[in-house]
């Protein structure tokens, strides 16, 4: 059985599952059309736009510029940004977790994500406080699956490799936290989660 010290969570739909048709739905309310004028251009420049975002290769003030033309100028800068982050829940289910794991293991929070949506969407989580440390892409100029965004935590954590397991919704996430000798979960539910976590006595 392995020696686990360290357990690393996503953020993005496993604590807290996203939707970004109510952002589109919001928007078309605005201006008919134009939220899905706005999915279309985002999804088809989302290296440009949504990555380059998360790796903090633009601003917040060049992704607004942005974000600003591809809503055609009908909402202000604040408007779009509690829009654009009003898309989270908390699974409060997998966050019930966190403090018995606590107990017993480093928490490290791993996640893709963007300065907005930290500021106006998920930062004010409550079961964010159970973490010793938030390795976040834009702060780390790396996303998922690359290797410096996973050894960032090994740098906080201190720990040898294969001490460390990763819980992600995403497989090739997953793959790429095994590849540095990491344990990994695929996540696809609470029981399907919680059914790993006994399987290695970590529950």
């Amino acid at each position: 059985m392995k020696n686990y010290s360290v357990i690393v969570f996503d953020l993005g739909n496993v604590l807290i599952p996203f939707d970004y048709s109510k952002m589109i739905n919001k928007l078309n309310d605005i201006a008919d059309g134009l939220g899905d004028h706005f999915e279309k251009l985002y999804r088809d420049n989302y290296e440009a736009g949504h990555r380059k975002f998360e790796r903090w290769q633009i601003t917040n003030d060049q992704f607004l510029d942005l974000m600003m033309e591809w809503t055609k100028n009908n909402i202000t800068r604040e408007e779009f940004c509690h829009i654009y982050s009003d898309i989270f829940e908390v699974n409060k289910e997998v966050s019930s977790l966190l403090p018995q794991l606590k107990e017993k293991y480093q928490l490290v929070l791993l996640s893709n994500t963007n300065d907005i949506h930290k500021k106006y969407g998920w930062e004010k989580y409550d079961f964010l406080k159970h973490f010793d440390k938030l390795i976040l892409s834009h702060e780390i100029g790396a996303v998922k699956p690359e290797e410096k965004i996973y050894k960032a935590v090994e740098q906080f954590t201190q720990k040898p490799a294969d001490e460390h397991i990763f819980i992600d919704d995403i497989k090739e996430y997953v793959d790429a936290a095994k590849n540095l000798n990491w344990d990994g979960i695929q996540f696809t539910g609470y029981d399907n989660l919680v059914a790993e976590l006994q399987l290695r006595n970590i529950l």
